[in-house]
């Protein structure tokens, strides 16, 4: 591998092997004190290793990873240390080993003894705690929910071992400095003590009147809730922790939708979906999904693809459609495993067509034309600029799966791209990455930095008027007024069943108060930061679609978020890093026709700039506004109006197979021959 490929990797590592070289060094320290004996080594050594262990478990646990994969896990490293001091002891002048040292022994034996009985309780206690389904705008009270027991003792074990190890360690150096073992026996006392207390706390949660409902129970809630809410639709969704945007997109759509549902397969993806009013259900194991078999429920929409949605595929019951998360020119817009689906919804004709081009297996019969209804907050254009700035948004998305240069532009292009809009003193330049970037491919990582640098030295050479102190301040308090809408205050030792508690049922309509003080939040936002200053966008706030509302000009690559940009009919251009001529890039991505393609040089950008100032110039806006019609549909109806009508068509279909199904004669239950054996065909049974 080049040297400039390992650098990162030893600059990476380098703090690790720096932690571990130190943790095996007190260690030879300590075992070289212990064998001499050589008392200030022992305790010098034997302090500071339990010091560096207990500083990196609590700040840098990764960084012990490794030591834990070769079984020298904290457990063992605490008992190593222990171990040594015992060694120490027997060796030094001034301790009786046949009357002091079987005793010290004896008590530091009980003292991992109860270590381990901790963590059975705490075993025991985390899983009487985990139950079958997670929830969220839930009642789950007849439950019985409680609050979580202190991390410590439930789930931190190495946390634990250190802290309650910590007297007995001290009073065993104080013995070894002074040849006096009461001062052992206290420190142990003391280590025994503290331990023997959290066992006995723990266990209070094993308690009847403090365990939670069994998983009978809880499935049979579940049965009872389902019927009294009576869900309709629901939105299905697996995946990563970094792919939820592609779930959240979708919230204020489904809100809107009669009875929804929101059914998740990851624990952890129950904190990340967005504040909503939906209820949310979160199955982890197929077997506890099928409860949904027999609820209300009709209509299930699919955001993305995921290996477990082939799972819930299995429910007959309810009919399935794939939404999608974003729709472009790319391979992933036209995936064969839209055909499991019984629909495909798609935005306007121009995706039908990609399916019919794609020959993937998608009948054009099952493709359904609904528009982009969550567009609805993106202003159409106003024109040109009119200020002293043109705000170009620069939103290039991820490297992809696939390994293909042309997916995004950050590697190849991002940086001319940037110094190129730099070097115009007109621009205000938003970046907003994709969130996903530099995840699979490392030079998508380095090349966002290198970007992100350029934009921050630009932000250093400008100066002009700066907004008043009243404009942070009010960002602050629209700041804190969302956070409270939109975030639910946890303990640090909360766990998913109290955050069940505390996730109840919505209180009034919070989705409206929500919207409100997004906007609030937004304005404030905007204001807070000079007119002149460049701005890297990450993290859910500003959302994409406020960027779109501030800016003059898209630069992307092809993604969804061209399509999506197009509902404002801007100007708009695509990086070109395909490898493909011009004509040929166009014909491939049919989402380029109404944009300016920029080569890898981005020597374009002046005069795309000029076009976006001086409508003369723009060559592009007629087809703009018909390409939007043929990738989003028409605006008449609105596409809300035309995705509420899907879902109730589709709803109706799953009513029809229930009907068919109903009206057919019952299937008999297998004949059994004498012995209570299925009867073979045949036999005298049959005549």
């Amino acid at each position: 591998m080049p040297l400039a490929g390992l650098l990162p990797r030893i600059r990476t590592r380098l703090p690790a092997l720096c932690a571990i070289s130190t943790l095996f060094l007190l260690f030879a320290g300590q075992l070289a004190g212990a064998l001499l004996p050589d008392v200030p080594l022992l305790v010098a050594s034997g302090a500071a290793g339990l010091a560096l262990d207990a500083g990196l478990l609590h700040r840098r646990p990764a960084l012990l990873s490794t030591l834990s994969r070769i079984r020298l896990d904290v457990t063992v490293r605490q008992l190593l240390r222990d171990m040594l001091l015992m060694v120490a002891l027997l060796r030094m002048d001034g301790i009786d080993p046949e009357r002091e040292m079987p005793p010290l022994l004896g008590a530091s034996s009980a003292f991992y003894v109860l270590h381990f009985a901790c963590q059975a309780v705490s075993l025991l206690v985390r899983r009487t705690r985990t139950l079958p389904v997670v929830t969220r705008n839930i009642d789950v009270r007849a439950l019985n929910p409680s609050v979580a027991p202190p991390r410590v003792l439930a789930r931190r074990a190495g946390h634990r071992l250190l802290a309650f190890s910590v007297p007995a360690t001290a009073g065993l150096l104080v013995t070894a400095c002074t040849a006096q073992a009461e001062w052992g026996f206290v420190g142990l006392a003391a280590s025994l003590t503290l331990i023997g207390m959290g066992v006995v706390r723990l266990a209070t949660w094993l308690l009847p009147e403090n365990r939670p409902a069994g998983d009978a129970q809880v499935m049979e809630w579940l049965d009872d809730w389902l019927a009294e809410y009576r869900p309709t639709v629901a939105m299905y969704f697996s995946g990563g922790a970094s792919s939820a945007y592609q779930a959240n997109m979708w919230l204020s759509t489904l809100s809107g939708l009669e009875r929804p549902l929101i059914v998740l397969r990851e624990r952890f993806m129950v904190q990340k979906i967005d504040a909503t009013d939906v209820p949310v259900l979160c199955f982890p194991k197929v077997a506890t999904l099928f409860a949904l078999e027999n609820s209300t429920l009709k209509a299930m929409l699919h955001p993305a693809n995921s290996g477990n949605t082939s799972q819930v595929l299995r429910i007959p019951a309810i009919k399935h459609a794939f939404v999608n998360h974003g729709e472009s020119d790319k391979l992933s817009s036209c995936n064969p495993y839209a055909k499991a689906y019984d629909e495909v919804w798609v935005a306007g004709p121009a995706a039908r067509e990609r399916y019919a081009l794609a020959d993937v297996g998608v009948q054009d019969g099952d493709v359904v034309e609904v528009g982009r209804p969550q567009l609805a907050a993106i202003r159409p254009h106003s024109g040109p600029p009119s200020g002293p700035y043109t705000t170009v948004l620069y939103a290039p998305t991820w490297e992809g799966w696939d390994g293909n240069p042309g997916n995004t532009s950050v590697v190849l292009a991002g940086e001319d791209i940037v110094r190129r809009l730099l070097a115009d003193p007109r621009v205000r330049l938003l970046y907003k990455p994709h969130p996903m970037t530099g995840s699979v491919d490392p030079r998508a990582g380095a090349a966002d930095a290198r970007v992100r640098a350029l934009i921050r030295a630009a932000n250093a050479k400008r100066s002009g008027t700066r907004p008043s102190p009243e404009t942070e301040a009010e960002l602050l308090r629209t700041t804190v007024e969302l956070d409270r809408l939109t975030s639910t205050a946890f303990r640090g030792a909360a766990d998913e069943l109290e955050r069940m508690m505390l996730q109840g049922t919505p209180d009034g309509d919070r989705e409206s108060r929500i919207a409100r003080a997004t906007a609030a939040w937004e304005r404030a936002y905007w204001a807070s930061h000079p007119e002149w200053a460049h701005l890297i966008v990450t993290g859910p706030r500003p959302a994409l679609y406020a960027c779109f509302n501030a800016a003059d000009l898209l630069i992307s690559d092809v993604s969804s978020v061209v399509s999506d940009w197009l509902s404002s009919e801007k100007p708009y251009a695509v990086a070109n890093t395909s490898g493909l001529s011009e004509d040929d890039f166009r014909a491939a991505f049919p989402t380029v026709s109404a944009g300016a393609v920029l080569t890898p040089d981005a020597a374009g950008v002046p005069e795309l700039l000029e076009s976006v100032r001086d409508p003369r110039r723009d060559r592009y806006a007629a087809d703009r506004a018909e390409l939007k019609e043929r990738l989003l549909g028409p605006a008449d109806p609105p596409s809300p109006e035309r995705f509420a009508s899907a879902v109730r068509e589709l709803c109706a279909k799953s009513d029809e197979r229930r009907t068919r199904v109903n009206a057919r004669p019952a299937i008999p239950a297998p004949r059994t021959a004498g012995d209570g054996t299925p009867a073979r065909r045949g036999t005298a049974l049959d005549a």
